[in-house]
């Protein structure tokens, strides 16, 4: 079953081990309540994931790990011990050290998760790695929405049961991974090579490029991810709803990303993944200088324009994975991934530190802290919307 549907088994398994990401998060305006968390607080919590993932992909890409030993072996590793974790973090959450500490080494396991999943589609569906790499990271984003999903349909549960609910979904994932194993159109795993082998892919033009406008998007999504239940909170307090409703339109404004992404995918078999990536890169840019110019209008409105937000914030991410996957080199291609995602992932740590810390005095100005993002990605992209030539 799992080989014959091997793309389905992959973007599932993607979605379950990714709701570890941010289960924190869903959980945070319960966890202020619980135990007097701030939103620094929750920042920090949330920085530690990332950093995490940085050590986690440098060591990936620095060792050849990615290369040397079998993805599915790696996911499977990664997403059993990050579940344990995750839920351990029950038992520190009012020692805010030990929660960061448990909340790095979750990130420490996404790294074998995330980028050695786009190892795994690339192995499986070579000939079509932009629409499917779509569908990959919609389950990224449907991954890092499901917390707050979570978090809605047990409402009236303690806040523990998410988190409980996240690692047993990685559990999950874990075990459909190690079933299908690697696909047959890569390479022989590398036997040696040097560290940092996964910065050799800089020398290609093509992937330099992609690697930056895909830097520039990095620092845009993570952040803008994290503000999203504090933007949500803002507006149905506007309109005097229930808190309640927070969990749920937060996942709705994450999760939409989900059909961005595909539908992305699907338009770039037709446009190109560096055309797509680039309209969506340009409508979030958007997004970002006239969002807290318009702060006054009608909540519904500023709520459409979230869930806009939302979808086009991530589209784009799968595409700089397919142009970046087609330009370096077959034999380093797990760490070349893992070390365009480490340095990606580093830019998000200031980006969230930025929001965090200043919504409380700027408010939705802290949006704007956002936007060199967008604007130095698109310059960056110029080269990829040429015909791929000399590199």
């Amino acid at each position: 079953m799992f080989t014959r549907h091997p793309l389905v088994t992959i973007v599932i398994a993607q979605l379950f081990g990714t709701s570890l990401w941010f289960s924190v998060n869903g959980v945070g305006l319960a966890l202020q309540e619980a135990v007097g968390l701030s939103e620094g607080d929750l920042g920090l919590l949330t920085i530690a994931v990332q950093a995490g993932f940085i050590t986690g992909t440098l060591v990936i890409a620095t060792t050849g790990l990615a290369d040397r030993v079998r993805a599915s072996h790696v996911f499977a590793a990664a997403a059993v011990t990050g579940a344990v974790i995750n839920a351990a973090f029950i038992l520190t959450v009012e020692d805010i050290s030990a929660g960061v500490l448990l909340r790095f080494l979750t990130g420490l396991c996404l790294a074998g998760i995330y980028p050695l999943g786009m190892k795994l589609v690339v192995s499986w569906t070579p000939s079509h790695a932009g629409a499917a790499l779509g569908w990959l990271v919609g389950m990224l984003t449907l991954g890092t929405a499901s917390p707050h999903l979570l978090r809605g349909v047990t409402l009236t549960l303690p806040w523990q049961w998410p988190l409980l609910l996240a690692s047993g979904l990685a559990l999950v994932a874990a075990a459909m991974i190690f079933r299908l194993g690697v696909g047959p159109h890569l390479p022989p795993t590398a036997k040696g090579g040097r560290p940092w082998a996964g910065l050799l892919a800089f020398q290609q033009r093509r992937f330099r490029a992609a690697a930056l406008g895909y830097f520039g998007h990095c620092w845009e999504l993570y952040a803008f991810w994290t503000l999203t239940p504090f933007l949500v909170a803002r507006e149905l307090t506007r309109l005097g709803a229930s808190a309640g409703s927070v969990s749920w339109l937060s996942f709705a404004v994450i999760a939409v990303g989900m059909p961005g992404c595909v539908l992305a995918g699907r338009a770039s078999r037709r446009y190109g993944s560096a055309h797509v990536a680039f309209v969506a890169l340009a409508i979030s840019g958007v997004l970002c200088v006239f969002y807290p110019l318009i702060g006054s209008a009608p909540p519904l409105f500023l709520l459409a324009l979230l869930l806009l937000w939302g979808f086009s914030v991530i589209a784009d991410s799968a595409q700089f994975s397919a142009l970046a996957s087609a330009a370096a080199p077959r034999d380093r291609l797990g760490s070349a991934l893992a070390m365009m995602n480490a340095i990606g992932f580093a830019l998000t740590i200031p980006a969230i530190a930025l929001v965090t810390s200043l919504w409380a005095n700027q408010g939705l100005g802290v949006i704007w802290w956002l936007l060199p993002g967008p604007v130095l990605g698109l310059v960056a992209m110029r080269g990829l919307l040429r015909p791929a030539g000399r590199t």
